[in-house]
């Protein structure tokens, strides 16, 4: 959360990308961070952004100020979404869907000791507005996730029900539907929605396994068929 979560808006002219990476952690500029602590003092930091365009000289400036850093101490790794980089990425997030479901659904994130996800790697698109639509798919409606928690098993059943992203009420369309249906505004969207499919919550205290969730691959490949 404190990384992958591609949680900083990263904004200047004619400039917009979605910032992750430990960078986060030094800038911790996020409200996230209000709650979960783990900001860090750095002398160099690593960050991704989700762009279609390089950033200038200025907003490079602007992230190492942030970050408290030097400029020459930063490292910025670009990719559009619409790339082999920026699909794995994306999709590489299952397991961090999963936490940032449970942190809004107001779970002890602390209670998590391990986590394991898959999803699978959709076909490259021809543009960053088919791809925005085909990685999500592949985490909500094939993604899988297992954790290993601590604590009780009523709580675990309790929140359980909540995290498969088949708990929203945008969930049943491929994404880029879904997205039109709201002006293309993510934050419009349910954000209920954005987790696995499945997700497994294994109480290591106890033992006791739960499942919630299912795959959905007909929704899925539905998605991938359309260009």
């Amino acid at each position: 959360m404190a990384s992958q979560y591609a949680g900083w808006e990263i904004k200047g002219e004619k400039f917009f990308a979605m910032g992750s990476g430990p960078m986060r952690a030094a800038a911790g500029r996020e409200e996230l961070f209000d709650h979960i602590g783990l900001r860090e003092k750095a002398v160099v930091c690593v960050g991704i952004l989700e762009t279609s365009k390089l950033p200038s000289d200025d907003i490079c400036l602007d992230i190492a100020a942030k970050c408290g850093i030097a400029p020459d101490r930063l490292t910025l790794l670009v990719a559009r979404t619409a790339s082999p980089a920026g699909t794995v990425q994306i999709v590489a997030r299952s397991v961090e869907t999963a936490l940032h479901k449970l942190h809004v659904l107001g779970f002890d994130l602390t209670r998590i000791r391990r986590g394991m996800g898959v999803a699978p790697i959709p076909p490259l698109a021809h543009d960053d507005y088919v791809a925005i639509g085909w990685t999500n798919d592949a985490i909500l409606y094939g993604g899988g996730v297992q954790l290993e928690v601590t604590g009780d098993d009523e709580s675990l059943e309790q929140i359980g029900p909540q995290v498969p992203s088949n708990a929203s009420s945008d969930y049943g369309r491929p994404f880029a539907e879904i997205f039109a249906r709201y002006d293309n505004d993510f934050y419009r969207i349910d954000p209920l929605l954005f987790s696995p499919a499945k997700v497994t919550l294994k109480n290591c205290d106890t033992g006791q396994v739960f499942h919630y969730g299912k795959l959905a691959l007909d929704i899925l490949a539905e998605s991938f068929a359309k260009k």
